[in-house]
């Protein structure tokens, strides 16, 4: 795929298999409207079907990574009726399916503030990296809303009683809380986080590109399953397919024979 450099209000460039999308509304602390999220779609449907990519990063440019909605598209849906609303979330919620689903590991990066939907973003990411500047807040039951679309994915980060505090009391946590309560998995000074979460990212792309992504699908597969005779004899398939696979093969052939695997 072709992938300029700039695009209106997302910066986005794919190296070495990281596919970097930077948020760069910087006058509007990269608050999203539904053009936004439009686009942040597009490029995950992009890098989802590339076999070049490995990861996905997302992350921004400015002192905050998300003020989540744009007040003027606020204003708008809040003319819309209940059609047109539905029509509008289901953008967002497209987008942070896409995210969740994408077969290719997403890493969040965070500065400043993550607010509303732009805390959605980095629960719906696999991994979230933040730099100790970071605070999140679930606000908008402040303004007589609820965190619907975001809800699967914040609850499936931190469980059902920490989003329930989180949600009601819409509390602005920082980054060593959400670190504590597993939003994010690294907390880290802000002037070593574009270079630790970019050397994690290529850390990725150092292993098996398909068992990464089997990988990622095996926890959403397991994910909430009983642990039943029937889930035992699934799992054990999985990875008697993996060994006899092309890439278990030779993954398993270089540690035998103590050479680095050269992945297609």
């Amino acid at each position: 795929m072709e992938l300029p450099l700039i695009m209106n209000d997302v910066l986005y460039d794919l190296q070495g298999g990281v596919f970097k999308i930077t948020l760069n509304r910087i006058d509007k602390h990269n608050a999203f409207d539904d053009k936004l999220l439009a686009e942040l779609l597009r490029l995950l449907e992009q890098a989802e079907t590339n076999a070049s990519v490995r990861c996905v990063v997302l992350n921004a440019n400015g002192k905050h990574f998300s003020a989540g909605a744009d007040l003027s598209w606020m204003k708008r849906m809040a003319e819309f009726n209940e059609e047109e609303n539905i029509r509008d979330a289901t953008v967002l919620a497209n987008l942070m399916h896409a995210l969740y689903r994408n077969p290719k590991p997403t890493i969040a990066v965070v500065q400043g503030a993550a607010f509303g939907g732009g805390a959605g973003l980095v629960a719906a990411c696999d991994i979230a990296i933040a730099a100790e500047n970071a605070t999140f807040c679930f606000s908008e039951v402040k303004l007589g809303l609820i965190p619907a679309v975001i809800s699967p994915y914040v609850v499936n980060a931190v469980g059902a009683r920490v989003a329930t505090w989180l949600f009601t009391s819409a509390e602005v946590v920082n980054a060593t809380r959400a670190y504590e309560l597993g939003l994010v998995h690294y907390c880290l000074p802000i002037q070593s986080l574009d270079s630790f979460s970019m050397s994690f990212a290529e850390t990725l792309t150092k292993n098996a590109p398909k068992a990464v992504e089997d990988a990622k699908k095996l926890v959403h597969f397991v994910q909430d399953k009983p642990i039943t005779q029937a889930l035992i004899k699934e799992t054990a398939l999985l990875i008697a397919k993996k060994r006899i696979s092309e890439e278990g093969q030779c993954g398993l052939n270089a540690f035998l024979n103590k050479k680095t695997p050269i992945w297609d």
